[in-house]
């Protein structure tokens, strides 16, 4: 399938969720990143701050469980710019976050994360394939923003789905995932290039 395909079943497979079916897979997927994911050597991790109506996994859980189980790790947060580059913010708490003109929560401002910093990056996504590669809402944000990245960065996306078999029209341009995390399980994928 292509991404549009992809974009238009999985926006529909999202919004017929009901709200139990929705809280009940946000934990399983919480569940799943802390059993799953080593974050002995992570100092910085960077996660998109989800639009709960839009039924995108709820990393507000994760969020929480970092700051209580892991006070060391730094947390970092997105905000978009009006040239639809991307910045990362260390989080400083709930009262640091406001939504945009798109209803997107983001950090007001404070202290930018400089990208090389960050160890860890969860990212959303629509859909994804079993080569590792993602389905976003198709701005380019989080590709543009790896690409400023460590090459060592761990990228992992959060669905609330189990992969299609492959996504047919990759581009060079796309960043492939190491990691995708679901209620179900976590898929590793080995490095490789956009569009191999």
């Amino acid at each position: 399938m292509t991404k549009a395909e992809l974009r238009k079943l999985y926006r529909s497979k999202r919004a017929k969720l009901s709200d139990d079916e929705y809280r009940e897979a946000c934990d399983s997927l919480c569940s799943n990143f802390f059993r799953e994911v080593d974050l002995n050597d992570i100092r910085v991790i960077h996660t998109f701050l989800p639009i709960v109506k839009n039924r995108e996994p709820d990393t507000m859980l994760i969020l929480g469980q970092l700051l209580l189980r892991y006070p060391d790790i730094r947390i970092s947060v997105p905000r978009v710019n009006a040239d639809d580059s991307m910045t990362g913010y260390y989080y400083e708490g709930p009262q640091q976050i406001v939504n945009s003109g798109l209803g997107i929560p983001e950090p007001a401002g404070g202290i930018p994360t400089e990208p090389a910093e960050i160890d860890l990056i969860l990212m959303p996504l629509l859909a994804f394939d079993q080569q590792g590669h993602r389905v976003g809402y198709g701005k380019g944000f989080y590709d543009r923003f790896l690409i400023s990245c460590r090459p060592d960065c761990i990228r992992a996306g959060l669905s609330l789905f189990p992969p299609e078999e492959k996504i047919d029209d990759v581009a060079e341009f796309d960043q492939p995932m190491n990691l995708a995390i679901t209620p179900e399980r976590v898929y590793r994928f080995e490095a490789q290039s956009a569009g191999g």
